[in-house]
């Protein structure tokens, strides 16, 4: 049998994220979704949360690029000299890989998100992380253990197949990137296994990140292996807003374009694909 979650990242970045990713569930295949604490439009997210019960929400949990949850002094080792969580991730693990932050300061900070989101009222379906930071050695030792102290039993686990390129035109650093990604998802997985929490079999979206346009998730359907499959996704309302905000270049309307396309949502049924959200890993 196949199951396919289709998650949305980074619900709560921007108003312009949400609409798309809302629009994405009630009118397309999105099943899932994480919310991301400290995002701009986080309040934002909540009321449409609350609007959409049935969709599916994990945390996107967040050590770079945004804003901290905690008060500054409160993770000082976490901020850049203007008070900020770093940029970029090179940046953060530069610093980590130095010694220059502090284990204490980010169980604290995503512990503070993770609680921010219980306090909204949302129920939490599993975790995930900004930039897959929550893989990284150390960091997925903390990752199970508030996953544990919350209640949280499922976890994404971003291992892309090595030799999967899905017909995206990646650039060679990419490619690299996602190598290493993948063998430290592989190292972790074995800790998240060891601490029974659920994790689905296979993941795809890390190459064509930002850009997963239909013709790239056409072609990740059509190979989806047996088991559960996540892809995924970063769909959004207006490109052009969103771009004034962050210098990502991500794709959003393209990816909206492709979760609400009937083409797939044929080919998903013709190929007797199940939808799942990460809620049906551990509820009954």
């Amino acid at each position: 049998m196949k199951y396919l979650i289709i998650n949305a990242d980074d619900f709560g970045l921007h108003e312009t994220v949400n609409l798309g990713i809302i629009r994405g569930f009630s009118a397309g295949l999105i099943t899932s979704t994480t919310i991301m604490a400290g995002g701009k439009a986080f309040e934002h997210a909540v009321a449409l949360a609350s609007a959409n019960p049935q969709l599916g929400i994990g945390v996107h949990l967040t050590l770079v690029g945004e804003k901290s949850v905690c008060q500054p002094d409160k993770v000082k080792s976490l901020l850049d000299k203007d008070g900020c969580l770093s940029s970029k991730y090179p940046q953060f693990l530069l610093r980590y890989m130095l010694g220059r932050i502090e284990l204490a300061d980010i169980r604290r900070e995503l512990t503070a998100q993770v609680q921010k989101v219980v306090d909204s009222g949302i129920h939490i379906t599993h975790l995930d992380s900004h930039q897959h930071m929550h893989i990284v050695p150390g960091i997925i030792n903390l990752t199970i253990d508030i996953a544990k102290e919350f209640g949280i039993k499922a976890m994404r686990l971003p291992a892309e197949p090595y030799f999967f390129l899905g017909g995206y035109p990646s650039s060679p650093m990419r490619i690299v990137a996602r190598t290493g990604l993948t063998c430290l998802a592989k190292l972790a997985g074995r800790k998240i296994k060891k601490h029974e929490l659920a994790m689905p079999d296979h993941f795809f979206g890390m190459l064509a990140g930002g850009n997963m346009r239909e013709e790239f998730l056409s072609t990740i359907i059509d190979v989806l292996p047996e088991g559960i499959t996540e892809i995924m996704m970063h769909p959004g309302s207006n490109n052009e807003l969103l771009n004034k905000s962050y210098n990502w270049n991500y794709h959003g309307q393209e990816e909206l374009a492709a979760v609400t396309s009937e083409v797939l949502r044929r080919r998903i049924a013709d190929k007797k694909i199940t939808l799942i959200s990460f809620r049906d890993l551990t509820d009954g």
